[in-house]
């Protein structure tokens, strides 16, 4: 007997412009439904997973993700995400977590003060969370990063408890592996390119899984492991007798 499709929604904000990519991505998933989420609305129609996606929410006036935060739809995901749903921001959506207070840090301008689109080397520091269980610690993924304000920040003290409760889910590192010199796109405090808050049902992350993930495109398919680890998530969920 096969499971119910798990049920995606993907938030649509004035000015995003990855929301396509992202419903897409999710669409090559046989075993998916998805559904796009109006900023204006409050009913997240039962989904299961909400992606906040890339792009320029409201122009990124003010500051990234600043006004998106105080759109209708937000309170609900707040309200979802406090209840253990999963939420996941990329990019832009990243930013508005951060706003939002569902993830820890700021995301400010880049250190080279210039937008930077090019593919980077992620590696996975950790496969306990919804987002990389269907990955390896130590795994190296490949994915393109586009952003102005991507360069992550947070207090030592917050770090440090970051660190503590392995929140840094991503590193930005080399072909190697390691964290090198030139590696970090952005200047991001400690390398990080992705964190999960504590509760660990939601992540941010400024790279764009969502336009690697077929094979046959010049961007690879190592994205479709970030959303293959949701799907296994919730199907596992399920699963599990009330």
């Amino acid at each position: 007997m096969s499971s119910a499709p798990v049920r995606f929604g993907v938030v649509v904000f004035p000015g995003s412009n990855c929301d396509a990519d992202a419903h897409h991505a999710v669409s090559t998933f046989s075993d998916t439904s998805v559904q796009y989420l109006w900023h204006k609305d409050t009913d997240l129609k039962d989904v299961q997973a909400v992606i906040l996606p890339g792009g320029f929410s409201y122009g990124d006036y003010l500051r990234c993700g600043a006004i998106a935060r105080f759109s209708p739809i937000m309170q609900s995901v707040i309200d979802f995400a406090n209840e253990g749903g999963l939420v996941m921001g990329i990019c832009n959506g990243f930013q508005t977590l951060v706003e939002a207070g569902l993830l820890p840090g700021g995301l400010i301008r880049n250190t080279g003060l210039k937008f930077v689109c090019r593919y980077v080397n992620l590696r996975v520091e950790t496969i306990d969370t919804p987002f990389t269980s269907a990955c390896e610690t130590g795994e190296l993924l490949r994915i393109v990063v586009k952003h102005n304000e991507g360069n992550y920040t947070v207090d030592p003290g917050t770090l440090a408890r970051m660190r503590a409760d392995d929140q840094i889910v991503l590193r930005y590192v080399n072909a190697a592996g390691e964290r090198a010199e030139g590696a970090n796109p952005n200047g991001a405090l400690d390398d990080i390119a992705g964190v999960c808050n504590e509760a660990r049902n939601v992540f941010g992350m400024m790279p764009h899984p969502e336009n690697s993930v077929e094979a046959a495109l010049a961007g690879g398919s190592d994205g479709r492991k970030l959303f293959q680890s949701i799907i296994d998530t919730v199907l596992r969920t399920a699963e599990v007798p009330s």
